[in-house]
């Protein structure tokens, strides 16, 4: 009866009009319902990231390997590969620093990729994996150079095989030092076997 009147009321020609604009006062009001809900949403998610904490990005892989054909730490960049002994040693060499980064750093070695570093026959001692069979005895008890566990190559061609008698070296010593009149070898090779070469 209520609608009857009010098209009765109504000029005519205005009945049509009016019933539109009623339900797109509906629609309006039901798509303005939604946005404040997204909206609602939205905020709920920034209050919560601000209160609980944003999470943290995953980590990025840093493998990569050097001119050396070394494992490397891959900086920010993608494109620069640095030396693992390279990594928290003081100096920037990653164009943004990443290899000195306050977080990984803290907590040598345990911070580190588990491919940049090398445990030593005593697990306590650890070092750059890049130290490895580089024929020096960086463990102190030759692990990262002489046994299965270490793999190295045989002595390259500016090197010498022998047992030598100098702490520094493990299962040989620079060619430069042979026949330089002082024993570095057990057997005395350096001083009578081995071919005298310039050091690098």
């Amino acid at each position: 009866a209520n609608q009857a009147n009010l098209r009765a009321a109504l000029p005519p020609g205005c009945w049509e009009e009016w019933a539109s604009c009623r339900c797109c006062s509906r629609r309006c009001a039901c798509i303005s319902a939604a946005v404040l809900l997204g909206l609602a949403v939205i905020a709920a998610a920034v209050a919560s990231a601000i209160v609980l904490g944003i999470p943290p990005r995953p980590p990025v892989n840093r493998y990569c390997t050097t001119a050396q054909n070394r494992s490397g730490f891959l900086c920010d960049d993608r494109v620069t590969c640095i030396p693992a002994s390279d990594l928290c040693n003081g100096v920037k060499n990653c164009p943004s620093g990443a290899d000195e980064n306050p977080q990984m750093c803290a907590d040598l070695p345990n911070n580190l990729p588990g491919n940049l570093i090398f445990r030593c026959g005593n697990p306590q001692f650890w070092i750059f994996i890049d130290k490895k069979c580089n024929y020096i005895n960086d463990c102190g008890d030759c692990s990262d150079e002489i046994g299965a566990y270490a793999d190295c190559p045989p002595c390259g061609p500016g090197w010498w095989s022998c047992m030598p008698v100098v702490f520094m070296y493990c299962a040989c010593v620079p060619r430069c030092l042979c026949r330089d009149g002082q024993q570095h070898c057990s057997n005395w090779s350096d001083e009578y076997s081995c071919a005298n070469k310039s050091c690098q």
